[in-house]
Protein backbone atom coordinates (compact mmCIF):
# COMPACT_ATOMS: atom_id res chain seq x y z
CA UNK A 1 0.00 0.00 0.00
CA UNK A 2 1.23 3.58 -0.68
CA UNK A 3 0.06 6.86 -1.61
CA UNK A 4 -3.46 8.18 -0.23
CA UNK A 5 -3.44 4.99 1.66
CA UNK A 6 0.09 5.98 3.79
CA UNK A 7 -1.03 7.34 7.35
CA UNK A 8 2.12 9.21 8.52
CA UNK A 9 1.99 8.78 12.61
CA UNK A 10 4.33 10.81 15.44
CA UNK A 11 4.22 9.97 18.73
CA UNK A 12 7.04 10.04 21.93
CA UNK A 13 8.74 7.00 22.79
CA UNK A 14 7.30 4.04 24.92
CA UNK A 15 4.84 1.04 25.92
CA UNK A 16 2.25 3.60 25.41
CA UNK A 17 2.55 3.04 21.70
CA UNK A 18 1.40 -0.50 22.10
CA UNK A 19 -1.77 -0.85 20.41
CA UNK A 20 -0.45 0.67 17.30
CA UNK A 21 2.01 -1.75 17.49
CA UNK A 22 -0.39 -4.44 17.47
CA UNK A 23 -2.35 -2.84 14.69
CA UNK A 24 0.59 -2.74 12.52
CA UNK A 25 1.57 -6.10 13.21
CA UNK A 26 -1.53 -8.04 13.10
CA UNK A 27 -2.69 -6.39 10.28
CA UNK A 28 -5.70 -4.28 11.95
CA UNK A 29 -4.37 -0.98 9.88
CA UNK A 30 -4.48 -2.92 7.09
CA UNK A 31 -7.81 -4.28 7.26
CA UNK A 32 -8.72 -0.51 7.56
CA UNK A 33 -7.60 -0.16 4.12
CA UNK A 34 -4.13 2.10 5.34
CA UNK A 35 -0.44 1.92 5.88
CA UNK A 36 0.75 3.06 8.88
CA UNK A 37 3.91 4.93 8.72
CA UNK A 38 4.83 5.35 12.80
CA UNK A 39 8.27 7.45 13.94
CA UNK A 40 9.10 8.27 16.96
CA UNK A 41 9.82 12.22 18.12
CA UNK A 42 12.56 13.67 20.40
CA UNK A 43 10.76 16.19 21.97
CA UNK A 44 7.12 18.22 22.07
CA UNK A 45 8.89 20.86 20.11
CA UNK A 46 10.14 18.85 16.96
CA UNK A 47 6.14 17.01 17.15
CA UNK A 48 4.79 20.14 16.57
CA UNK A 49 7.11 21.57 14.43
CA UNK A 50 6.53 18.25 11.77
CA UNK A 51 2.64 18.77 12.28
CA UNK A 52 3.20 22.53 11.71
CA UNK A 53 4.63 21.40 8.22
CA UNK A 54 2.17 19.50 7.11
CA UNK A 55 4.20 16.23 7.25
CA UNK A 56 2.30 14.76 9.51
CA UNK A 57 -1.27 13.17 9.35
CA UNK A 58 -1.93 11.86 13.30
CA UNK A 59 -0.14 12.80 16.30
CA UNK A 60 0.11 10.77 19.72
CA UNK A 61 0.73 13.13 22.17
CA UNK A 62 0.12 14.74 25.59
CA UNK A 63 -3.51 16.13 25.73
CA UNK A 64 -1.81 19.41 27.62
CA UNK A 65 0.27 20.20 24.38
CA UNK A 66 -3.10 20.55 22.20
CA UNK A 67 -4.03 22.54 25.35
CA UNK A 68 -0.75 24.79 25.08
CA UNK A 69 -1.02 25.44 21.42
CA UNK A 70 -4.53 26.48 21.37
CA UNK A 71 -4.17 29.34 23.69
CA UNK A 72 -0.87 30.10 21.90
CA UNK A 73 1.57 29.15 24.64
CA UNK A 74 3.18 26.31 23.09
CA UNK A 75 6.69 24.88 23.54
CA UNK A 76 7.90 25.76 20.08
CA UNK A 77 6.39 29.11 20.10
CA UNK A 78 4.11 31.79 19.17
CA UNK A 79 5.33 31.21 15.08
CA UNK A 80 4.77 27.56 15.45
CA UNK A 81 0.76 26.08 14.77
CA UNK A 82 0.36 22.27 14.49
CA UNK A 83 -3.49 22.66 14.99
CA UNK A 84 -3.72 19.99 16.86
CA UNK A 85 -7.26 18.23 17.57
CA UNK A 86 -7.99 15.47 20.19
CA UNK A 87 -9.95 12.79 18.87
CA UNK A 88 -9.61 10.38 21.28
CA UNK A 89 -8.01 9.34 24.09
CA UNK A 90 -5.33 7.18 24.54
CA UNK A 91 -3.76 7.08 28.06
CA UNK A 92 -4.46 7.75 32.13
CA UNK A 93 -1.23 9.60 32.92
CA UNK A 94 1.37 8.09 35.41
CA UNK A 95 4.91 9.98 35.47
CA UNK A 96 7.39 9.05 38.07
CA UNK A 97 9.95 11.25 39.48
CA UNK A 98 13.13 8.94 38.95
CA UNK A 99 16.04 10.29 40.45
CA UNK A 100 19.90 9.81 41.19
CA UNK A 101 20.28 7.69 44.04
CA UNK A 102 21.45 10.03 46.24
CA UNK A 103 18.39 11.73 46.14
CA UNK A 104 16.42 10.16 49.29
CA UNK A 105 14.04 12.83 49.59
CA UNK A 106 11.97 15.42 48.07
CA UNK A 107 14.45 18.15 50.18
CA UNK A 108 17.21 16.95 48.60
CA UNK A 109 16.16 18.18 45.24
CA UNK A 110 16.62 21.60 46.26
CA UNK A 111 19.83 23.13 44.57
CA UNK A 112 19.84 20.38 41.69
CA UNK A 113 18.93 20.65 38.11
CA UNK A 114 15.97 18.56 36.75
CA UNK A 115 15.51 17.40 33.27
CA UNK A 116 12.29 18.00 31.32
CA UNK A 117 11.10 18.00 27.71
CA UNK A 118 10.02 21.82 28.00
CA UNK A 119 9.20 23.82 30.77
CA UNK A 120 6.13 24.99 30.82
CA UNK A 121 4.42 21.58 29.09
CA UNK A 122 1.42 19.72 31.04
CA UNK A 123 4.62 16.93 32.46
CA UNK A 124 6.39 20.20 33.66
CA UNK A 125 3.31 21.26 35.42
CA UNK A 126 2.85 17.92 37.05
CA UNK A 127 6.19 18.29 38.50
CA UNK A 128 5.89 21.83 39.70
CA UNK A 129 2.01 20.41 41.66
CA UNK A 130 4.04 17.16 42.93
CA UNK A 131 7.30 19.33 44.44
CA UNK A 132 4.81 22.09 45.63
CA UNK A 133 2.81 19.77 47.67
CA UNK A 134 6.03 18.17 49.03
CA UNK A 135 7.16 21.58 50.50
CA UNK A 136 10.18 22.23 47.43
CA UNK A 137 9.04 25.73 46.34
CA UNK A 138 9.67 27.27 42.74
CA UNK A 139 13.13 28.52 42.38
CA UNK A 140 14.86 26.52 44.93
CA UNK A 141 15.55 24.08 42.13
CA UNK A 142 16.33 24.61 38.00
CA UNK A 143 14.49 22.42 35.68
CA UNK A 144 15.98 22.43 31.92
CA UNK A 145 15.04 21.19 28.55
CA UNK A 146 16.31 17.66 27.55
CA UNK A 147 13.72 16.31 25.27
CA UNK A 148 11.18 13.52 25.49
CA UNK A 149 11.63 10.55 27.98
CA UNK A 150 14.51 8.87 26.46
CA UNK A 151 16.82 11.59 26.72
CA UNK A 152 15.77 12.95 29.96
CA UNK A 153 16.28 9.73 31.45
CA UNK A 154 19.88 9.15 29.68
CA UNK A 155 20.60 12.31 31.13
CA UNK A 156 19.85 11.71 34.88
CA UNK A 157 21.44 7.99 34.54
CA UNK A 158 24.48 10.08 33.14
CA UNK A 159 25.00 12.01 35.94
CA UNK A 160 23.75 15.36 34.23
CA UNK A 161 20.84 16.18 36.14
CA UNK A 162 19.33 14.73 39.52
CA UNK A 163 15.80 13.83 38.38
CA UNK A 164 13.38 13.72 35.81
CA UNK A 165 10.01 12.48 35.11
CA UNK A 166 9.32 9.24 32.97
CA UNK A 167 6.94 7.13 31.52
CA UNK A 168 7.24 3.25 31.17
CA UNK A 169 9.26 1.32 29.97
CA UNK A 170 11.76 3.72 31.21
CA UNK A 171 10.44 4.17 34.76
CA UNK A 172 10.97 0.14 35.05
CA UNK A 173 14.46 0.90 33.70
CA UNK A 174 15.49 2.85 35.70
CA UNK A 175 15.02 1.19 38.56
CA UNK A 176 16.59 -2.03 37.51
CA UNK A 177 19.39 0.45 37.22
CA UNK A 178 19.73 1.26 40.88
CA UNK A 179 17.94 4.44 40.27
CA UNK A 180 15.39 5.52 42.90
CA UNK A 181 11.55 6.15 41.63
CA UNK A 182 10.87 8.68 45.02
CA UNK A 183 7.52 9.10 43.65
CA UNK A 184 4.70 9.22 41.33
CA UNK A 185 2.00 11.45 39.85
CA UNK A 186 -0.87 9.13 40.76
CA UNK A 187 0.24 9.71 44.32
CA UNK A 188 -1.35 13.39 43.96
CA UNK A 189 -3.15 13.56 41.21
CA UNK A 190 -6.43 11.03 40.91
CA UNK A 191 -6.88 11.62 37.10
CA UNK A 192 -5.15 13.20 34.65
CA UNK A 193 -5.64 13.28 31.01
CA UNK A 194 -2.41 12.07 29.56
CA UNK A 195 -1.99 10.80 26.16
CA UNK A 196 -4.44 11.69 23.68
CA UNK A 197 -4.68 10.48 19.60
CA UNK A 198 -5.20 13.76 17.51
CA UNK A 199 -5.06 15.41 14.08
CA UNK A 200 -3.26 18.49 12.49
CA UNK A 201 -6.69 20.11 11.82
CA UNK A 202 -5.71 20.55 8.01
CA UNK A 203 -5.18 16.67 7.97
CA UNK A 204 -8.20 16.35 9.39
CA UNK A 205 -10.13 18.45 6.55
CA UNK A 206 -8.43 17.15 3.88
CA UNK A 207 -8.01 13.40 4.64
CA UNK A 208 -10.83 12.20 7.39
CA UNK A 209 -11.54 8.76 5.95
CA UNK A 210 -7.87 7.79 6.36
CA UNK A 211 -7.69 9.42 9.68
CA UNK A 212 -10.94 7.37 10.36
CA UNK A 213 -9.30 4.25 9.34
CA UNK A 214 -6.32 4.97 11.80
CA UNK A 215 -8.63 5.31 14.63
CA UNK A 216 -10.46 2.21 13.64
CA UNK A 217 -7.38 0.31 13.65
CA UNK A 218 -5.86 1.66 16.64
CA UNK A 219 -8.89 0.37 18.49
CA UNK A 220 -9.08 -3.13 17.53
CA UNK A 221 -5.24 -3.01 18.31
CA UNK A 222 -6.54 -1.49 21.94
CA UNK A 223 -8.79 -4.55 22.06
CA UNK A 224 -6.18 -6.75 21.04
CA UNK A 225 -3.99 -5.50 24.21
CA UNK A 226 -6.71 -5.29 26.92
CA UNK A 227 -7.63 -9.09 26.73
CA UNK A 228 -5.76 -10.86 29.07
CA UNK A 229 -5.60 -13.82 26.99
CA UNK A 230 -3.10 -11.83 24.88
CA UNK A 231 -0.68 -10.39 27.89
CA UNK A 232 2.07 -12.55 27.04
CA UNK A 233 2.21 -11.80 23.13
CA UNK A 234 1.92 -8.36 24.23
CA UNK A 235 5.01 -8.85 26.69
CA UNK A 236 7.01 -10.34 23.26
CA UNK A 237 5.88 -7.19 21.04
CA UNK A 238 7.44 -5.28 23.94
CA UNK A 239 10.22 -6.53 24.00
CA UNK A 240 10.87 -6.39 20.11
CA UNK A 241 9.72 -3.25 20.02
CA UNK A 242 11.37 -1.88 22.46
CA UNK A 243 14.41 -3.22 23.57
CA UNK A 244 13.40 -4.08 27.07
CA UNK A 245 14.42 -7.34 28.91
CA UNK A 246 12.22 -9.78 29.28
CA UNK A 247 12.64 -9.77 32.96
CA UNK A 248 11.38 -6.09 32.82
CA UNK A 249 8.09 -6.64 31.26
CA UNK A 250 5.81 -7.83 33.40
CA UNK A 251 5.85 -4.56 35.54
CA UNK A 252 5.43 -2.53 32.26
CA UNK A 253 2.46 -4.30 31.29
CA UNK A 254 0.96 -4.12 34.98
CA UNK A 255 1.50 -0.39 34.90
CA UNK A 256 0.14 -0.10 31.27
CA UNK A 257 -2.94 -2.20 31.33
CA UNK A 258 -3.65 -0.54 34.92
CA UNK A 259 -7.14 1.34 35.35
CA UNK A 260 -5.15 3.79 37.04
CA UNK A 261 -2.07 4.39 35.16
CA UNK A 262 -2.57 2.84 31.91
CA UNK A 263 -4.16 2.47 28.72
CA UNK A 264 -7.67 4.18 28.10
CA UNK A 265 -10.33 1.46 27.66
CA UNK A 266 -12.31 1.57 24.28
CA UNK A 267 -10.05 5.01 23.57
CA UNK A 268 -12.19 7.19 25.95
CA UNK A 269 -12.23 10.90 26.75
CA UNK A 270 -11.77 11.09 30.67
CA UNK A 271 -13.61 14.61 31.09
CA UNK A 272 -11.98 14.50 35.06
CA UNK A 273 -8.65 13.71 33.73
CA UNK A 274 -9.19 17.12 30.56
CA UNK A 275 -10.21 18.73 33.98
CA UNK A 276 -6.95 18.40 35.97
CA UNK A 277 -5.28 19.13 33.12
CA UNK A 278 -6.85 22.76 32.50
CA UNK A 279 -6.76 23.55 36.77
CA UNK A 280 -2.64 22.86 36.25
CA UNK A 281 -2.55 25.21 33.35
CA UNK A 282 -4.71 27.54 34.89
CA UNK A 283 -2.57 27.80 37.74
CA UNK A 284 0.94 27.40 36.43
CA UNK A 285 0.17 28.90 32.83
CA UNK A 286 -0.91 32.07 33.99
CA UNK A 287 -4.45 32.01 32.09
CA UNK A 288 -7.81 31.28 33.19
CA UNK A 289 -9.22 28.03 31.38
CA UNK A 290 -12.56 26.29 31.36
CA UNK A 291 -13.79 25.48 28.03
CA UNK A 292 -12.54 21.65 26.99
CA UNK A 293 -14.45 22.08 24.01
CA UNK A 294 -12.08 24.07 22.18
CA UNK A 295 -9.57 21.19 21.90
CA UNK A 296 -11.64 18.44 21.55
CA UNK A 297 -13.56 17.27 18.31
CA UNK A 298 -15.84 13.98 19.36
CA UNK A 299 -17.78 13.86 16.17
CA UNK A 300 -14.91 11.83 14.86
CA UNK A 301 -14.48 9.29 17.75
CA UNK A 302 -18.41 9.19 17.98
CA UNK A 303 -18.61 8.47 13.95
CA UNK A 304 -16.26 5.77 14.42
CA UNK A 305 -17.87 3.90 16.88
CA UNK A 306 -21.12 4.12 15.32
CA UNK A 307 -19.34 1.97 12.74
CA UNK A 308 -17.87 -0.50 14.91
Amino acid sequence: MSGDTSVRVIAFPGAPNLPTFAAMELGFFAARGIEVVLEMTPSSVAQAERCANGEIDIACTAFDNVVAYAEGAGAAGPGVDPGYVTLMGATQLELSLVTAPDVEQYADLVGRSIALDAPNTGFAFVLYEMLRRAGVEAGTYEVVAVGATPRRWESVRDGQHAATLTLEPFTTIAARAGFRVLARSTDVLSSYQGGVITAPRSRLEERPEAIHGFMHGYLDGLEWVLDPANRAAAGVMLVERLGVSSEAVTGILDSLLSSRSGLTPQGAILDDGVATVLDLRSRYGGKQLVDSGRYLDRSHYETVVAAR
